[in-house]
């Protein structure tokens, strides 16, 4: 099913686990979800080990997406920070997201180097510079194209509500496909928004993070049509492999731990090895 198709459900949210490899995207479609998001985030930080404040390029960006399309059949939306540039950087990068399979981006309006959406210090752009970047993106979209502009605004933290309300609105003007006002503080303020704003509307779901911590379900309720919780996988993944490796420092083996490990023939089975044994045996 197409991300359009999925977004297109009445009554229903989508819920979209963050992912930032070929591995937690086939984990993410093993278990079932429709639809995956390529964390910044997490991407600088399995690829570089440092913090989402601006250090990944366009070209590790987009490798990565083309990693993960490789290794699922289900649709991609990719952040690409504030679009690496300018209008024309902006167009190149939807036309090579498009060619590798992706399904849609995220294009934020902070000053570059930005800086993960619950971070202190952010700052964003005039809001007529992101119109340009905005306007390049939705006329580089292929004619009769699925893929999906998300407009995303950190206007909330150093502006404050009203102008990230304005900005989101006049994003959805310009030609959004979704809005996505970051970090609300409240619920309150997230009724706030959807009230205010007459767009589809994400919800980001960061542990610990500035906004309330949410189930899909309620968040349903309050009127969004994406549910994001983009750093799940990666929290947990991080704390599962510290304590693996921290006991095997202390004590010299695993053994103890092995009840909180996948199985080698459940990874075999993930990873797909009986259908790469079938075809050797089919061909030597």
């Amino acid at each position: 099913m197409s991300l359009s198709e999925l977004l297109g459900r009445k009554n229903d949210i989508l819920v979209m686990p963050g992912v930032y490899d070929a591995l937690t995207a086939r984990i993410a479609e093993y278990v079932g979800f429709e639809a995956i998001f390529q964390t910044g985030y997490g991407t600088s930080a399995s690829l570089l080990a440092l913090p989402d404040f601006g250090f990944l390029s366009m070209t590790e960006t987009v490798e990565n997406a083309r990693r993960i399309t490789r290794a699922v059949d289900i649709p991609l939306i990719v952040d690409v920070d504030t679009g690496y540039g300018n209008p024309l950087t902006v167009s190149k990068l939807v036309n090579d997201l498009q060619r590798i399979g992706a399904s849609g981006i995220f294009l934020e309006d902070q000053v570059w180097p930005k800086r993960c959406g619950h971070m202190l210090g952010k700052e964003v752009i005039n809001p007529q510079e992101y119109v340009q970047k905005l306007r390049s993106a939705i006329d580089a979209k292929k004619k009769d194209s699925d893929f999906i502009i998300v407009a995303r605004t950190d206007a909330m933290a150093p502006l404050g509500i009203e102008e990230a309300i304005k900005r989101g609105k006049l994003y959805r003007e310009i030609g959004a496909d979704i809005v996505f006002v970051e970090a609300p503080r409240s619920v309150d303020e997230m009724k706030e928004i959807v009230a205010q704003i007459n767009a589809p509307l994400v919800a980001n779901m960061i542990e610990d993070g500035i906004t309330p911590n949410l189930t899909s379900q309620e968040l349903l309720e309050l009127g969004y049509k994406i549910a994001l919780f983009p750093l799940s996988g990666l929290y947990s993944s991080t704390f599962a492999i510290v304590e693996t490796f921290k006991t095997l420092k202390e004590t010299g083996t695993t053994r103890t731990i092995k009840d909180k490990m996948i199985k080698f023939k459940d990874f075999n089975k993930l990873v797909g090895l009986d259908k790469y044994m079938s075809m050797e045996s089919k061909y030597i």
